[in-house]
C-alpha cells in the first residue's frame, strides 16, 4: 500500500491498479497509444489527466466559438481513463435536494448536457435515463435531509417538483414499491443515468484523435503512460512540464488530476487530498420467476443511494448501486439462473469508513481493502430487497479507485492563484477535486474552465460561485476542519 506522505501529499498513479469491470473491453486506439512516438517539446495548451474532465476540456478546447487553432497535449500517467472515472459506479445524478439551488441546478444541467450529448453522437456507453432513489436508514440524517429539502421548496419551487419524498405513510410509490421495505425516508428525483463511464470518455478521446468531425480546430496529441514528476514556471510565464519521458513547454497548462492533484500542486495538500473508494460488480442472485418483480427478470428500475449511521461503530454509511442491462435474457430458458446471463451485473460501490483510515489520504488503487470489499458483498441485501434473498453475494469484479476530497465539499475550477501555484498563477488553471461526486458536475466545469482560459469574462461563464478558485474561498476552507475530521463526522454524505 502506498499512502500520501506525512504531509498529505498525494503520490503518483500507481503502475499498476487493481482491475476495474468498466476496463474489461479497452480501447484499441487508445491502448498504450501515443500520437507521436516521442514527447513533443511544446504546445499550447498541456493537460495532465484523461479521465472525464480532461476528455470534455479538450473536446471544448477544439470546438472554441473563436476558432482558435490550439495545439492541445494530454498526458497521462497510465492508459487513458486509467484513474477514477474508468473505476466509479457508472451513476450519473444531479444532487438536487441536497445542494444549494445554485449547485443543483448546475448539476441538472450537467446531466442534461451529457444525456443530450450522448444521444446526438450516438455514444455507446449503456447510458439509461432513469430516476434516482435515495435511501435513508437512519432517522435524524432523512430529518436533516428533508430540511435542506424544504428549502429547496422555498427558493426554487419549479426544481423542486423533481424531488419527491418518500415516508413510511407514502403508497404510490411506498418503500416496499421502491424495495427499500426497512427505510426510515427515501427521496426519488426525476433525473439519473446508468452508464458505462470508460466508454463516453473513449469516445470524446477517440473522435479528437480521429479528427472525422469537421468542427473540431487545431491538434490533439495523447501520451499515455508519460507520468509527470513536476511543473515549473520559467521566466516568460510559460510552464515547463517534467515527464518520466523528457521537458515539454505549455503556454497553458490545465490539471485534470483530480486526487493526484497535490503530487503537482503541494500547497493543496490540504484542500484536495485522494481518498481511496471501493467498487464491486456483483451478481444478482439466481432465480426461476420471470414473471415477478424480481431482480431476476429484469435491471432495476432505478439508481440508488444508500445513506445511514452504524451505531455500534459510529461511522457513516454511503453507498450507490447501478444495474447494468442484461444484453439479451430473452435468450435464456425459464429455468436458466440470472448468474449465467450475459450483464445485469449489480453495481455497488462504498463502504469506505468500514476501510483502513476510511480511505483518507491513500492515492494507491493496487489493492483492495478486504473489509470494505466484504462489507460490499453483505450490505447490499440487507438494504435491498432481492430474489431470492441471500446473506452474501458473489462478485465477478472488485476494484478501488481514487477520489480527489475537496475540504470544503466542492470542486476547484478556474485559475490557479498564487496561494497555490509556485511561483505564481498565471497560465495555470484546474478543474479537479469532485469528491466523489464528478459525473453530475466534471463536464460542465470542464468547459467552464475552458472558457475562462480562453478569456470569456467571468461573469458569463456557467459555473456556481462556490465552485471558482479564490483567496477568500482558499482562507475560508482553511478555517474549517481538515478533510480526515471533516469525513469522520458525516460531512462528505
Amino acid at each position: 500500500m502506498v499512502s500520501t506522505p506525512s504531509s498529505g501529499q498525494a503520490t503518483l498513479p500507481t503502475a499498476t491498479s487493481t482491475s476495474s469491470f468498466w476496463h474489461r473491453e479497452p480501447s484499441k486506439l487508445l491502448l498504450g497509444h501515443r500520437t507521436t512516438p516521442t514527447l513533443p517539446t511544446s504546445a499550447d495548451v498541456v493537460i495532465i489527466g484523461s479521465g472525464i474532465s480532461g476528455a470534455f476540456a479538450a473536446h471544448f478546447l477544439r470546438q472554441n466559438e473563436e476558432g482558435r487553432n490550439l495545439d492541445v497535449v494530454m498526458l497521462e500517467a497510465r492508459e487513458a481513463c486509467w484513474g477514477a472515472t474508468g473505476r466509479n459506479g457508472g451513476h450519473c445524478q444531479p444532487a438536487i435536494y441536497s445542494s444549494s439551488a445554485d449547485v443543483g441546478k448546475f448539476e441538472l444541467r450537467n446531466y442534461q448536457y451529457l444525456e443530450k450529448f450522448v444521444e446526438s453522437n450516438r455514444i455507446p456507453c449503456q447510458w439509461v435515463s432513469t430516476q434516482g432513489c435515495h435511501d435513508y436508514t437512519d432517522e435524524s440524517m432523512f430529518k436533516a435531509s428533508l430540511e435542506h429539502y424544504k428549502i429547496l421548496e422555498s427558493e426554487d419551487p419549479e426544481v423542486a417538483k423533481l424531488v419527491k419524498v418518500i415516508t413510511k405513510d407514502s403508497t404510490n410509490p411506498s418503500l416496499e414499491d421502491l424495495r427499500i421495505p426497512d427505510a426510515v425516508g427515501a427521496f426519488v428525483q426525476t433525473y439519473a443515468a446508468s452508464l458505462w463511464p470508460y466508454k463516453l470518455v473513449c469516445h470524446i478521446l477517440e473522435q479528437q484523435l480521429n479528427n472525422t468531425d469537421q468542427s473540431l480546430t487545431g491538434k490533439f496529441n495523447l501520451q499515455t503512460n508519460t507520468p509527470v514528476n513536476s511543473i515549473q514556471k520559467s521566466e516568460d510565464g510559460s510552464w515547463i512540464v517534467h515527464t518520466t519521458r523528457g521537458m515539454m513547454e505549455a503556454k497553458i497548462l490545465l490539471l485534470t488530476t483530480n486526487g493526484y492533484t497535490s503530487h503537482l500542486l503541494p500547497r493543496m495538500s490540504d484542500l484536495l487530498v485522494p481518498v481511496q473508494g471501493e467498487m464491486s460488480a456483483l451478481i444478482p442472485p439466481p432465480t426461476t420467476d420471470r414473471s415477478s418483480s424480481s431482480v431476476g427478470k429484469s435491471p432495476l428500475q432505478k439508481t440508488y443511494v444508500f445513506a445511514g449511521h452504524d451505531p455500534k461503530k459510529d461511522i457513516y454509511q454511503d453507498d450507490y448501486l447501478i444495474q447494468r442491462s442484461f444484453s439479451n435474457p430473452a435468450l435464456s430458458s425459464e429455468t436458466e439462473p440470472v448468474s449465467s446471463l450475459s450483464g445485469g451485473e449489480l453495481m455497488f460501490g462504498g463502504g469506505r469508513h468500514y476501510a483502513s483510515g476510511a480511505g483518507v489520504g491513500v492515492s494507491d488503487d493496487s489493492f483492495i481493502d478486504l473489509t470494505a470489499s466484504s462489507y460490499l458483498r453483505r450490505r447490499l441485501p440487507q438494504v435491498l430487497s432481492l430474489s431470492p434473498s441471500e446473506p452474501e453475494l458473489k462478485a465477478s469484479h472488485e476494484w478501488t479507485g481514487i477520489m480527489g476530497f475537496s475540504r470544503d465539499g466542492r470542486p476547484w475550477v478556474g485559475r490557479v492563484s498564487e496561494e497555490l501555484g509556485l511561483e505564481g498563477g498565471k497560465g495555470l488553471w484546474i478543474s479537479a477535486g469532485f469528491t466523489g461526486h464528478g459525473m453530475p458536475n466534471a463536464t460542465l466545469s470542464a468547459k467552464a474552465v475552458v472558457d475562462l482560459m480562453l478569456g470569456k469574462d467571468a461573469k458569463e461563464v456557467d459555473l456556481p460561485g462556490a465552485y471558482r478558485v479564490s483567496r477568500d474561498r482558499i482562507e475560508k476552507a482553511r478555517l474549517g476542519d481538515e478533510v480526515r475530521i471533516a469525513d469522520t463526522k458525516g460531512f462528505f454524505i
